[in-house]
This record gives C-alpha cells, sequence and structure tokens, in this order.
C-alpha cells in the first residue's frame, strides 16, 4: 500500500519539477513510534504490537486516526499517515499527517480490557502527543468512547484539560455536532460540486453504493431526496440491484440490511420476501452493474486490474480510503470514467475534525449549520482548487489533488 502512494506521489511530483531530494524528503516520516502494550495481569497478561506514524507537520500538527484492526501492519499505517498530509493539505486545512493503530481484534475484548488498552496507547506515546504536536482521532474499530478514555488518560498525565488534544470525542467532552456524518456530507458536497462542473446532463443519475455502513448510508440518504436513483447497494454480505432501475429509500435498505443482510437481496423487512423486481447480487458483481454513478464506500483495493475493463459507471467517487489500485486506475482513465479521488471526497471528516480542534482551541461551540456551511464551502473551494489543476496540467483529479497539496506542503517548509 504505502509503495502504490508513493508511485502517485513521485508522478504528482513530476510536474512541480521537484528535485529527487525534496520528494525524498516528503516521502520519509519524521517520526515512527512503536510499542509493545501489556494488557492485563499475570497468566492473564496479553501483548499487542501499537504504531504512531508521525508523516510530516510542514502545514500544522501531525492529524490522523488510531485503528484498532487485526491486521493492521507498519506499511499500512505509513501509507495512512502520508495519505493524511495529502488530504490535509487538499482542502488546506492547517495539520500535517500522521496514523495510529493496535494490532488486535477489538470483537474479542471485553469494555474493561478495551478501556486499558486506550489508555495504554496514550501512555505509550504521550510524550510525542498533544493539541499542538499531534492530535489523534477515532478510524477503524474506534469510536467517542475510546477517545474519550483517551482524552482522560492524557489529561492525567499532563495534570492540565486539554479537550484540543483529541477529536470525534462525545459532545459533552468538547466533540463537534456534524462530525458523525461529517464524511458523508464532505462526499455530497463534492459530488455536487463535481456534477455541476462536468455539466452532467441525465435528469436523475442512477448509483450503486458499495459499503452500506456508517459513511455509506447517510451518504445514501442526503441523495434520496435529490434527484439521485439509488439503485443497487451492497454490505459485507452482498447486496442488491433493483432491476426495473427505480431508486431505492435508503431507510428501507438499512431496515433491510438491519434484519436480513442486503445479501438477502430484497427490498423489504419481511420474513416472506415478495419483492420480484429486485436480485441478489455479489459485492464484485454490483461493481460491474451499469449505472451513471458508482460509489466505494466499503474496503480497499476493491477495484483491481482484473475487474477494471468491467466497471460500467461513468463516474466513481472514492468514499472508503484506496479502494482503487494503481494498475486499475490506469485502465478505468483509458475507459473515460472520471474518478473522483478519496484524498478530496472523503476528506469532510478530517475537514469538522480541524473544526472540533478550533472550536476547543478557541473555547467556541458551532451549531450543526455553522459546521455544514463552513464545510461546504471548504468542500467546494477544493472542488475548484483541484479543476484549475487539473486544466493547468492536463491530467486526472487524483494526480491534480496529489499535485495541489504537494505545492503545497512543500511551500509550506520553505
Amino acid at each position: 500500500m504505502f509503495n502504490n502512494v508513493v508511485q502517485i506521489v513521485k508522478e504528482a511530483s513530476k510536474y512541480l519539477k521537484l528535485t529527487n531530494k525534496v520528494v525524498a524528503e516528503l516521502l520519509k516520516p519524521k517520526r515512527i513510534l512503536q510499542a509493545r502494550l501489556k494488557i492485563g495481569r499475570g497468566k492473564n497478561k496479553t501483548i499487542f504490537s501499537a504504531y504512531r506514524v508521525q508523516f510530516n507537520n510542514a502545514r500544522g500538527p501531525f492529524k490522523g486516526g488510531i485503528r484498532f484492526y487485526p491486521k493492521v501492519d507498519l506499511d499500512e499505517i505509513k501509507a495512512l499517515a502520508l495519505l493524511m498530509a495529502i488530504k490535509c493539505a487538499v482542502v488546506n486545512i492547517p495539520f500535517g499527517g500522521g496514523k495510529g493503530g493496535v494490532k488486535v481484534d477489538p470483537k474479542q475484548l471485553s469494555e474493561n480490557e478495551l478501556e486499558e488498552l486506550s489508555r495504554a496507547w496514550v501512555r505509550a506515546f504521550a510524550k510525542y502527543l498533544g493539541p499542538d504536536k499531534d492530535v489523534p482521532a477515532p478510524d477503524v474499530y474506534t469510536n467517542e468512547q475510546i477517545m474519550a478514555w483517551m482524552l482522560n488518560e492524557y489529561e492525567k498525565l499532563s495534570n492540565k484539560k486539554s479537550p484540543a488534544f483529541i477529536t470525534g470525542k462525545p459532545i459533552a467532552l468538547g466533540g463537534s455536532l456534524g462530525r458523525d456524518t461529517a464524511t458523508a456530507q464532505g462526499a455530497f458536497y463534492v459530488l455536487q460540486a463535481v456534477m455541476k462542473k462536468i455539466k452532467f446532463a441525465g435528469k436523475n443519475p442512477t448509483v450503486v453504493i458499495q459499503g452500506f455502513g456508517n459513511a455509506g448510508y447517510n451518504f445514501a440518504k442526503l441523495l434520496w431526496p435529490s434527484r439521485y436513483k439509488i439503485i443497487a447497494a451492497s454490505d459485507s454480505q452482498g447486496g442488491i440491484y433493483n432491476k426495473s432501475n427505480g431508486g431505492m429509500n435508503p431507510e428501507i435498505l438499512m431496515r433491510t440490511k438491519s434484519q436480513n443482510g442486503l445479501g438477502a437481496g430484497c427490498y423489504c423487512a419481511k420474513s416472506v420476501c415478495d419483492c420480484c423486481n429486485y436480485q441478489r447480487l455479489t459485492n464484485e458483481q454490483l461493481l460491474t452493474v451499469k449505472t451513471d454513478i458508482l460509489v466505494l464506500a466499503a474496503l480497499e483495493n476493491q477495484i483491481t486490474k482484473e475487474n477494471a475493463g468491467k466497471i460500467k459507471a461513468k463516474v466513481i467517487l472514492e468514499i472508503a480510503n484506496g479502494p482503487i489500485t494503481t494498475e486499475a486506475d490506469s485502465v478505468l482513465q483509458r475507459k473515460n470514467i472520471l474518478i473522483i479521488p478519496d484524498i478530496l471526497a472523503n476528506a469532510g471528516g478530517v475537514t469538522v475534525s480541524y473544526f472540533e480542534w478550533l472550536q476547543n482551541q478557541k473555547h467556541q461551540r458551532w451549531t450543526k449549520a455553522q459546521v455544514f456551511n463552513k464545510l461546504k464551502s471548504i468542500m467546494i473551494k477544493s472542488v475548484n482548487d483541484v479543476c484549475k489543476t487539473v486544466d493547468s496540467h492536463n491530467v486526472g483529479l487524483r494526480t491534480a489533488a496529489f499535485i495541489l497539496a504537494i505545492n503545497r506542503i512543500v511551500n509550506a517548509k520553505k
């Protein structure tokens, strides 16, 4: 994964005529922190590998989530830390890039063990953390409760109140309104701005959504009252396709997901399904459905060189991180499929994290309307900035976003 990101950075750097020395500095993490966290006592003691990669802070404090995940490794954390630096620069917020993680299956831990692990992570890296040094946030299998434990541990160690130490925390502890749906909200603003830019001709664009979790579902709820028709959606078990190409209400889809799973292939929550116009699909089949817009909101590496040639969407929106491999990206570009890259499309989450940090620093509390108005302004401006770079260098949106971000990072260091 890290090598894939490095390849894109090097390609984008050519357009800026950066020296090899400058590119090498861009691709070198400032600090790699590793620890072995000991949880439990005596024979019940378990040791977990923990990481924090602080990649670049030329534009502000390191910023990035902490994931508790069984497949966490240093290569992945390095790649995500670099991408965070790029992402923050794309939307022009004053943060650098960082990422953290623990190699653990949190589902196997009790609540007490989870709290112990969360506090141990802070103790291991506390020297390098802080509101003006490194600001963590939730990520895969971490949530506002884990952020609350981490905040409490940091405040005990520093012996002072520091709500700006971490974002994604509960509202009562200084969390921001709108943070729970910020990624979807930002993605919606980006999609609307891009569709306007390209003067999309269709009256009711069809949409296929892979990944009906928090981001995918909230994004679907924003599409529903607008002019978009959701014709297919999937969760980890599979998906459902409306053969008549009619739109599907995301609320009903979520009820179905909760009771039967979308892999059941029905658009209802009945024990006996009578959905004759609907078809069950695998996630692989869902990707190849003919549609105007394909939303990738699941996992990384979903479109590869093996299936890229089968994609029939006109526009692909990346809400997930890295859902398209580098090889597949080239295939899709040759097919003239417009890709709205993750570092732009899903930057709403880190942007509202910045708002949370700012509110904490200034001792303010913004309304949800204020948060979303500010978010809309930043996301639309970011789309405009990326599109100007497209025109200047005759490149795709992904390369343009990297060019824009790298230029801002390099200039910040001067």
